[in-house]
């Protein structure tokens, strides 16, 4: 049963209407309150007031003239691939087409040993890049983890190396600098095969955090989106405004102020590269005003998170955004809840790549091996409800009723024997459906523990997918930390 790149849009939170007043009132802000800008940013600054821009460099503030971005943003993509190296994991990010993968950058992890809470290491990111490959209905893998016991340095090579040598699925990340996004750029082009089958088949794609919400544009970010879209190397345009804290505290009103941050991000993008790759990158989130921490499990990010796919699809643009967070510390009822509810409604909603879904806890701040296992069987799940349910002539089974007739038993039917491995989902393991006594004599585990010892069978497993000779070449030109796999 393939379960990526289904079909959704079945949960709309926003009618048309609110769709169009939503996109005005973004324009809106644009063109009467403009956005601010860090320092270092003279040349984009000057791009954008070549092209129309109305810019107060006393205040800092750039105005965006309603027409200006329409424009502009016209001239982007409307169907994104983004690839993996193994061709099975190609994403096509159009339309209603729903992805959902990992994310974040976690910098603790609950000891697969013991269950104790500790720092992330390199180690840990390529160990979770292993797993993720294998469980299937992780469709992608954005780095997870920031590996804590290397230079910062060091950080961008090596965390896209240990992603690419050890999964076939489209690698995504950020980089810390432009020196980072090149040497990554050109460790890509050589497991690719060259600059141009690179820009053909994007294996690696970046996340570029350009906005400081409320209406900022950060220096070193937007400078790393722009040099990559320089490059055709797709881009998503992450910008993550709490409702409460750095957004205005309604929901309306937080879509109103992160589409009109998207809408200045394309904008820019497109005068840099027009027709660049790129995603919409819309991440509403929640403050905690008791506590003004992140809330990312709460109901509302679902609802916001599924409003934010019709967005990008007013504008035509794919959309990056974010499901399956937790401010649960283990895995848990309350992070199977939060996960479930967020992830469906994002699925529903038709959002095309949706990053966090698998892995998190503790919002964003801790992964377990564990919870990716049991995050998979909730993917599943939820790209279930998109399959729908087949109404065909040999799913009504109109001639098998007749032939077993009534009061018959359908248990040993060829029909029931050919449709039972594919017309229901069974997960990957974690679920148990055995009666007690059988559950009691296999160990009484609950699903954690189950999920743990799936985890640790995968972990087992071994496959590079960097060749013996491109490996060599990479780890001449860079310092590459990850141990050589025999």
């Amino acid at each position: 049963m393939n379960l990526m790149g289904l079909q959704g849009g079945q949960y709309q939170p926003l009618s048309e209407k609110q769709i169009e007043t939503i996109h005005h009132a973004a324009l809106t802000i644009l063109e009467k309150t403009g956005i601010t800008y860090e320092s270092g940013l003279d040349d984009t600054v000057a791009m954008l007031e070549q092209n129309g821009a109305s810019v107060d460099r006393d205040k800092k503030r750039i105005r965006f003239p309603k027409d200006l971005v329409t424009t502009w943003v016209e001239k982007a993509s409307e169907k994104v691939v983004l690839c993996g190296q193994n061709p099975e994991y190609d994403l096509n990010l159009t339309e209603d087409r729903v992805h959902l993968g990992t994310g974040g950058a976690a910098i603790k992890i609950l000891d697969p040993d013991t269950g104790e809470v500790r720092a992330t290491t390199l180690d840990d990111l390529y160990k979770v890049s292993r797993l993720v490959d294998q469980l299937k209905h992780i469709h992608f893998l954005v780095r997870p983890c920031i590996p804590t016991d290397i230079d910062e340095k060091d950080y961008d090579i090596n965390m896209f190396y240990a992603c690419l040598s050890a999964s076939g699925k489209h690698v995504m990340s950020g980089v810390n600098n432009e020196q980072g996004l090149h040497q990554v750029m050109e460790m890509a082009a050589m497991i690719a095969g060259s600059k141009e089958k690179l820009a053909q088949r994007p294996l690696i794609s970046v996340i570029t955090s350009f906005a400081i919400s409320p209406l900022k544009l950060c220096t070193q970010s937007t400078k790393i989106m722009q040099e990559a879209v320089r490059h055709k190397i797709p881009v998503a345009l992450s910008s993550a405004p709490m409702a409460g804290s750095t957004s205005p505290l309604t929901m309306a009103g937080t879509l109103a102020q992160l589409h009109a941050e998207e809408l200045a991000g394309i904008t820019l993008c497109q005068m840099t590269s027009p027709g660049a790759p790129l995603l919409y990158g819309g991440i509403p989130g929640m403050a905690n005003l008791a506590t003004m921490g992140y809330c990312g499990g709460a109901v509302e990010c679902g609802m916001m998170n599924a409003a934010i796919h019709q967005m990008s699809r007013h504008i035509k643009v794919p959309n990056y955004n974010s499901s399956g967070l937790s401010d649960a510390k283990v895995p848990d009822a309350q992070a199977g809840y939060e996960k479930a509810l967020t992830s469906v409604l994002a699925s529903m909603g038709g959002s095309n790549y949706i990053h966090h879904s698998a892995g998190m806890l503790e919002s964003m701040l801790t992964i377990a091996h564990e919870q990716f296992v049991i995050d998979d069987e909730i993917i599943g799940n939820c790209c279930k409800v998109l399959n729908g349910i087949d109404v065909d002539e040999e799913h009504l089974a109109l001639e098998v009723i007749d032939s077993i007739g009534p009061a018959g038993n359908f248990m040993t039917a060829p029909h029931t024997m050919s449709h039972m491995r594919k017309e229901y989902f069974y997960g990957n393991g974690v679920t148990d459906r055995k009666n007690r006594d059988r559950w009691k004599k296999e160990g009484a585990m609950d699903a954690r523990q189950r999920a743990l010892g799936i985890a640790r069978k995968l972990l087992a497993n071994k496959t590079a997918y960097i060749p013996d000779d491109i490996d060599a070449a990479i780890r001449k030109k860079f310092n590459v930390l990850v141990p050589k796999q025999n």
